[in-house]
């Protein structure tokens, strides 16, 4: 592949369902940039969050290189949640009917790029996503006290 990106993605709520939002950094290893993305969704669970994080994320990337690049590029997706990682990968059935279709989502999402890859790691390797998650759980907490 010419072009390489590694996504760290990550969503929560508190409270399950609760207000959720979901963190996002995006780094281009073949050009050296990085951006980052944080996002409040409204009341939704866990699962939820952390789809709607992988959605934002190849939206958002395919948008800031284009399709061509896309098509030429290999992306890796990292989340710390195991569940999504294992359902992306086909590894675990989704029981849930409100997941499935943001699985699809996703899975058409990945033949706009050249290859993509989910992998599983542990969340202190996941800090920028979960920052940029908490921050917009934060910014919102401090609308809504107003």
């Amino acid at each position: 592949m010419k072009y390489h990106f590694l996504i760290h993605t990550d969503g929560g709520s508190r409270g399950n369902p609760g207000p959720a939002a979901f963190g996002v950094v995006i780094e281009s290893v073949s050009a050296g940039w990085r951006k980052e993305y944080g996002e409040y969704i409204g009341e939704a669970t866990n699962n939820v969050a952390e789809y709607s994080a992988v959605i934002f994320a190849l939206k958002k990337l395919k948008s800031l290189i284009g399709s061509e690049k896309a098509k030429e590029g290999s992306v890796e997706v990292h989340a710390d949640s195991e569940l999504l990682v294992k359902q992306l990968n086909g590894e675990y059935k989704i029981k849930e009917e409100n997941i499935r279709g943001l699985f699809l989502d996703v899975w058409n999402m990945k033949l706009d790029f050249g290859g993509v890859v989910f992998k599983h790691i542990p969340r202190e390797q996941n800090h920028g996503a979960d920052k940029m998650v908490n921050q917009a759980l934060d910014k919102e907490n401090g609308r809504l006290a107003l």
